[in-house]
């Protein structure tokens, strides 16, 4: 027994003789730097144009906290360079046409990482975490079937537009920063109560305290990612978003396969470019979805063809439902997942079904 302990703790120091080793080479040849050095050379910093007080002692303090913590979250700051060619000139247009400083593209970094699918234990979702009322608010659908958070460009115009209501708060980007992470009710009352109108002297949440600094640190990063042993050749970038938007109106819900045969590609391609559609069916009305450019031309004539042979298709796969059937015993019956049927259907599996109701089965596939 003693002797498992005394291995168990030998392996223990030897591990970390090996981390440290690891780590000093690689500061060696610049991979990875020393912690300090993440921090050297950072004497002027501004967060869209206005002053950070780096001579005061607490916020260089709570800002080389939030800096290192990123710099050794290297697993996430590569993917944040690696996103980056993907979707920030998307973001930097828009932020530019609606006249917001060119540093709130790193509050969509902090907030989702560039995920579209990003969400929040309190409901926030998409590229800038919207909540939902707040998402509705400034003109973005959030339902059941379409959830335009997930939308960069939708989710980014209400982004800019809620910014720009925010900085009326106190003609200050910084405040419009962390009223957005906290809500703008909750900051002007803290500002009254504490008779302060700084973000860098207010007593706030900490997860407001941490937001705006977690900020600058994206900042700092993402524009100088060498000095912080990040390096990174344009190979190593994911491609930039391609695509054609095609405006369809749609009299009925259609499936999304339908339109990727029309778009020559796949389900999951169309899923990818549109993360706003929930579900596996576009709902009834008009819709702006973006495509393959490859497949712009003859577009529109293969989806009308395609929602035809869909519309025709399904009149001949009905099935009625009988006395004594459930959703179970008729996946069964037709040898086909029970998911694929309520799929199919667009139904809950706890809604109750009765004889006479009309189901559409498709052939067992594969």
């Amino acid at each position: 027994m003693m002797y498992g302990k005394a291995a168990f703790l030998l392996g223990c120091v030897m591990a970390v003789f090996l981390i440290n080793a690891a780590f000093t080479q690689g500061a060696e040849q610049g991979a990875v730097p020393v912690p300090l050095a993440a921090l050297h050379g950072i004497e002027n910093l501004e967060f869209c144009g206005e002053p950070v007080p780096l001579h005061e002692q607490d916020v260089r303090e709570r800002l080389e906290k939030e800096l290192l913590l990123s710099v050794w979250d290297r697993p996430q700051v590569i993917l944040w360079l690696k996103r980056y060619p993907r979707y920030m000139p998307h973001i930097e247009a828009v932020l530019k046409e609606s006249g917001l400083p060119d540093d709130f593209k790193y509050m969509a970094v902090i907030e989702s990482a560039l995920r579209p699918h990003a969400g929040s234990r309190k409901g926030a979702i998409g590229f800038w975490q919207f909540m939902t009322d707040t998402a509705r608010r400034y003109g973005l659908r959030v339902d059941r079937r379409i959830d335009e958070r997930r939308n960069l460009f939708a989710s980014t115009r209400a982004a800019s537009a809620y910014i720009k209501d925010l900085y009326g708060l106190a003609d200050s980007w910084t405040l419009a920063a962390a009223a957005y992470n906290m809500g703008e009710e909750g900051l002007k009352a803290e500002m009254m109560v504490q008779g302060v109108l700084d973000f860098y002297h207010l007593y706030l949440p900490l997860e407001t305290q941490r937001f705006v600094f977690r900020i600058l640190s994206a900042k700092l990063i993402l524009t100088q990612p060498e000095h912080y042993g990040f390096f990174l050749n344009k190979e190593d970038a994911y491609p930039s978003l391609r695509f054609h938007p095609n405006d369809i109106e749609c009299f009925d819900d259609v499936p999304i396969r339908v339109i990727a045969d029309a778009a020559k590609t796949r389900f999951k391609v169309i899923k990818d470019m549109n993360p706003e559609i929930r579900g596996h069916f576009l709902v009834s009305g008009s819709h702006t979805i973006r495509i393959p450019q490859d497949a712009m031309e003859g577009f529109e004539a293969r989806l009308a063809e395609g929602i035809a042979a869909y519309a025709k298709n399904q009149s001949e796969r009905i099935y009625v439902i009988k006395a004594g059937d459930n959703l179970s015993s008729i996946a069964q019956k037709f040898e086909v997942p029970l998911p694929a049927l309520l799929i199919w259907n667009r139904i809950d599996l706890k809604e109750p079904i009765h004889p006479g109701d009309l189901l559409i089965i498709h052939p067992r596939f594969p």
